[in-house]
C-alpha cells in the first residue's frame, strides 16, 4: 500500500511578491509559483487517496483561519483545507493564490496554522508530514525564543518535515548570494535557518528549487511478483535426488509508458447523461471512458456493432446480435468452427512451475535471442534453507561462465515460456537474471548477402568489387568512429574522463514531455506548453565539441567513398518548375514518345490512364479535363456499386485524385469535386442511400486540402473541419 502523505503549502501574497528582482521578467510571486503549482500538480497526478495536500496564504488582505481571532494570525488565510486535491479544485485555487496589498503577516504564525491543520487531519495515524514555506523574507516576523521552542518542539515530536525556500535567499551550497540585502530580510533569513537546524528542516534558495525542476522524477514502483513456487531440477514425481528451491520472481526492467489520453467530448447543454458515440474499437467486450470531472466535458462511451453481408439490407449489410456470433479459425480461405463446448482442446493444460531443463556456455548464447525485459529470481525470503541452495546454484553457473535454460509456468493453464537465466553477483544481492528466448517457431531466419565479398552467378567470390569497401575507406571509416566515442567524452566532479551518457541521466523525452505539458495545462489552460526541459533534449544530437574533433576524419571519409550529391529528383509536375534534365542530356523517353496527345481515361484502368493524361497535358487547361474525366468514373463506380463491393475502387481513385491536385498546385480541382460528391451522396443522386460510403470516405481521410497543405488552397482549416459535418 503507498504511503500516506500530508502536505500544508504557505505561500506568501504580500505586495513584495509582486516585485522583479536579479534580472527576471516575472514577479517573485510568479516565479515561486513555479515550484509550487509543479509540486502540486505533481501531487494531483498520483490520484491517491492518501496523497494529501493543502494551502495557506500569507500576507493576503482577508484574514481565514481558526486562530484569527488572536493578534499575530491576522493577514493568513487557509486557501485549500488538506485533503484530495483534483482538477476543478485546482482551478479554483489558482484563482485565489493573486497578489495582494498587505506587507503584514506572520510567516511563524503560518507555520503554528500549518501545524495545527496536519495534526488536526492526522491524529495520531502513520502519516508523511510536511510543510512548505515559499516566502521572499520581507514581511515581519514574531520571533519570540519561546514560541520558537515550541514549534521546533512539536514538529520534532510529530515527526514533521519543514522546508523553507525563499525567492533571492542566500544558499552557499547553490552558489547564491544577493548583493545590497535589505536588513529586516537578512534577519529573517537567520531567523528561518535557526528554525530550521533545530527542528531538522531544510531551507535554501529557490532558485535552485526551480532549477531541479526539469531534472524528471523517477516514479518508484512496489514489486509484484509474477511467480511464486518451486524452482527444480529434475522430476521430484520420479528421483528422491530431484532439487526443489522456493523462490519469488519480480521484473527487474520494463518499459514505462507515457499517461495515455482518454477521450472526451464538449458538452454543448448541461446534463448528467453521456453522450454515446458509436464507434469500431478492437477486443471483445464494449468499452467505457471514465467519467469526467469537468463541467464542460462529457465521456465518451463506445458501443459495438456486428455486421454480416447481406444482400437483401439496406447497404448490403446486417446486423447480428453478438450471442449470434461463434468463434472460428482460419484455414486456408475458410473458418473451422469450435464450439464453446470443445474449445478446451486448444488450450494447453499447464501447471505452475519453473523447470530447469538444461545449460549452456556464456559463449554459445546470441545476444539478439533475447525476446522480452528482464526479471530477477530470488530465493524465498523467509527461507534460509531456500537462500542457501539458490546462493549454490548461482555461484556454480558463474564459476562455470554457464547459463542455465528453464521451462517458465507462472500460473496455471498458462502458456509455457523458455527463459535463459544468468548469475547475478553482488555486494548485497545473490541472484538469477532472466530474460524470454524463443521457441523454434518464433525465429526468423533470412540470407543476405556478405558485406564482405560478391559472390558471382558462377559461385565465384570476389574481395574486390565497386560495391565493396577498400581498405583505405575502411581505414577512414574506423577513425572517424573512434574520434565519435562518446564513452570517455564525459567528466566526474574532479575533472576525470567519465561516461558522456550515463543511464542515471538518460530520460524519456516522450514520456516526461507529456508529463510537463499536461501538469501546465492543468494550471495555464490558455498559455503555450513552455518548451521541454534541457535535460531531455541533451542527448538528441551529437556533442558540438565532438563534431568539431571529428570535422576533419569526417572530410577524409567523404573523400575515400567519393561522396557525391546525387542530382535533386523532379518534384512531380508541378507548374512553373522546369524538369531537371538527365546528366547525359539524352531524354530516352523523348525518343521514344512519338509526340504528345490527349489521352482518354478508362474506367477499367483509371489511375494509371489518369495519371498518364496529366503527363500529356500540354497545358495547365488539359488538368481539369482529365480530373473531370476520373471524377465521372468514380461516381459511376459508386453509383453502380452492389453494395460496398466497389468502395475500395472508388477510395483509391479518389486518392489518386487528391494527391496529384495536391502535388500540381491545383488543390481547388479536387475541393470542388469533393464538395459535388458529398453533396450527391447525401441527396442520394448516387444509386440511393450511399452513406456508408461516406463513412469510408471519412476514414480515408479525404478530406479539403487546406491553406495548412497547399499556399494555393482557398480552403481554410476551420473549413476542412466543417466538410466533415454531415449538413
Amino acid at each position: 500500500m503507498a504511503e500516506k502523505e500530508a502536505t500544508v503549502y504557505i505561500v506568501d501574497v504580500g505586495a513584495s511578491m509582486g516585485e522583479k528582482h536579479n534580472g527576471r521578467h516575472e514577479s517573485n510571486l510568479d516565479f515561486a509559483m513555479t515550484y509550487v503549482w509543479d509540486k502540486i500538480t505533481s501531487t494531483v497526478a498520483l490520484d491517491r487517496k492518501t496523497a494529501l495536500l493543502g494551502v495557506i496564504g500569507l500576507r493576503t488582505d482577508e484574514t481565514a483561519n481558526e486562530l484569527e481571532s488572536e493578534e499575530s494570525f491576522e493577514n493568513i488565510s487557509v486557501l485549500q483545507e488538506i485533503g484530495n486535491v483534483l482538477l476543478p479544485e485546482l482551478q479554483l485555487l489558482r484563482e485565489k493564490i493573486v497578489l495582494s496589498n498587505a506587507d503584514s503577516g506572520d510567516a511563524i504564525s503560518a507555520i503554528v496554522i500549518a501545524i495545527q491543520m496536519i495534526t488536526k487531519q492526522c491524529k495520531k495515524l502513520k502519516y508523511k508530514r510536511k510543510i512548505i514555506l515559499v516566502t521572499d523574507g520581507r514581511g515581519a516576523l514574531d520571533a519570540d525564543p519561546d514560541s520558537i521552542t515550541e514549534i521546533t518542539k512539536k514538529i520534532t515530536q510529530d515527526d514533521m518535515e519543514l522546508v523553507i525556500l525563499g525567492v533571492d535567499f542566500d544558499d552557499p551550497d547553490f552558489g547564491f548570494k544577493e548583493e545590497d540585502k535589505d536588513p529586516q530580510k537578512a534577519r529573517n533569513e537567520e531567523t528561518f535557518k535557526a528554525l530550521t537546524d533545530s527542528c531538522g528542516g531544510i531551507m535554501g534558495t529557490m532558485q535552485a528549487a526551480v532549477e531541479e525542476l526539469g531534472m524528471p522524477r523517477l516514479k518508484s514502483t512496489r514489486p509484484i511478483p509474477s511467480y511464486k513456487g518451486l524452482l527444480t531440477l529434475g522430476d521430484q514425481a520420479i528421483y528422491d535426488s530431484a532439487a526443489c528451491i522456493d523462490v519469488e520472481r519480480y521484473p527487474r526492467t520494463m518499459v514505462r509508458k507515457p499517461m495515455s489520453a482518454s477521450q472526451f467530448v464538449q458538452r454543448l447543454e448541461p446534463a448528467n447523461d453521456s453522450i454515446q458515440s458509436s464507434v469500431t474499437v478492437a477486443g471483445d467486450g464494449d468499452i467505457e471512458m471514465p467519467d469526467a470531472n469537468f463541467s464542460d466535458l462529457s465521456n465518451v462511451r463506445s458501443l459495438r456493432a456486428y455486421y454480416v453481408p447481406d444482400q437483401i439490407a439496406p447497404g448490403g449489410k446486417k446486423e447480428v446480435s453478438r450471442d449470434d456470433l461463434a468463434k472460428g479459425y482460419e484455414y486456408g480461405r475458410t473458418a473451422v468452427h469450435i464450439s464453446e463446448t470443445d474449445g478446451n482442446v486448444t488450450k494447453l493444460e499447464t501447471q505452475a512451475a519453473l523447470e530447469l531443463i538444461g545449460f549452456i556456455p556464456w559463449a554459445n548464447y546470441d545476444r539478439y535471442m533475447s525476446m522480452s525485459v528482464s526479471c530477477i529470481v530470488i530465493a524465498q525470503r523467509t527461507n534460509t534453507k531456500a537462500i542457501m541452495a539458490l546462493s549454490s546454484l548461482i555461484h556454480a553457473l558463474f564459476e562455470t561462465e554457464s547459463y542455465a535454460v528453464a521451462r517458465l509456468v507462472s500460473k496455471t493453464d498458462k502458456a509455457p515460456l523458455l527463459l535463459l537465466l544468468a548469475p547475478s553477483i553482488e555486494v548485497d544481492c545473490e541472484c538469477l537474471l532472466d530474460v524470454q528466448i524463443p521457441f523454434a517457431e518464433d525465429v526468423r531466419s533470412y540470407k543476405f548477402p556478405p558485406l564482405d565479398r560478391v559472390i558471382t552467378v558462377s559461385g565465384k567470390f570476389i574481395k574486390e568489387h565497386r560495391n565493396l569497401p577498400n581498405e583505405a575507406l575502411t581505414k577512414a571509416m574506423s577513425d572517424y568512429v573512434d574520434h565519435m566515442d562518446l564513452s570517455t567524452l564525459g567528466r566526474d566532479d574532479d575533472g576525470n574522463p567519465s561516461e558522456y551518457m550515463p543511464m542515471t541521466e538518460t530520460f524519456s523525452p516522450v514520456l516526461h514531455r507529456i508529463d510537463q505539458a499536461v501538469r501546465w495545462k492543468a494550471v495555464h489552460p490558455t498559455e503555450p506548453v513552455p518548451p521541454p526541459y534541457e535535460i531531455l533534449t541533451r542527448y538528441s544530437q551529437p556533442p558540438n565539441d565532438l563534431l568539431a574533433l571529428s570535422k576533419r576524419r569526417l572530410e577524409k571519409l567523404k573523400a575515400a567513398a567519393d561522396v557525391k550529391k546525387v542530382p535533386p529528383k523532379v518534384q512531380g509536375r508541378r507548374r512553373n518548375r522546369d524538369e531537371i534534365k538527365p546528366l547525359s542530356g539524352l531524354n530516352v523517353e523523348a525518343l521514344l514518345d512519338g509526340g504528345k496527345k490527349t489521352v482518354k481515361i478508362y474506367s477499367q484502368n483509371a489511375i494509371p490512364d489518369f495519371r498518364r493524361a496529366l503527363d500529356n497535358a500540354e497545358s495547365i487547361e488539359g488538368i481539369p479535363s482529365a480530373a473531370r474525366q476520373l471524377g465521372h468514373i468514380i461516381e459511376a463506380r459508386i453509383k453502380d456499386s452492389f453494395g460496398d463491393i466497389a468502395y475500395a475502387r472508388a477510395i483509391e481513385e479518389i486518392t489518386a485524385l487528391r494527391e496529384e491536385m495536391s502535388e500540381l498546385e491545383e488543390p481547388e480541382i479536387y475541393n470542388s469535386f469533393a464538395r459535388e460528391l458529398k453533396r450527391k451522396l447525401l441527396s442520394e443522386e448516387l444509386g440511393g442511400n450511399r452513406r456508408d460510403f461516406w463513412w469510408e470516405f471519412i476514414k480515408s481521410k479525404l478530406g479539403l486540402i487546406d491553406s495548412n497543405v497547399s499556399k494555393k488552397s482557398d480552403a481554410t482549416e476551420e473549413d476542412a473541419k466543417l466538410f466533415w459535418s454531415l449538413k
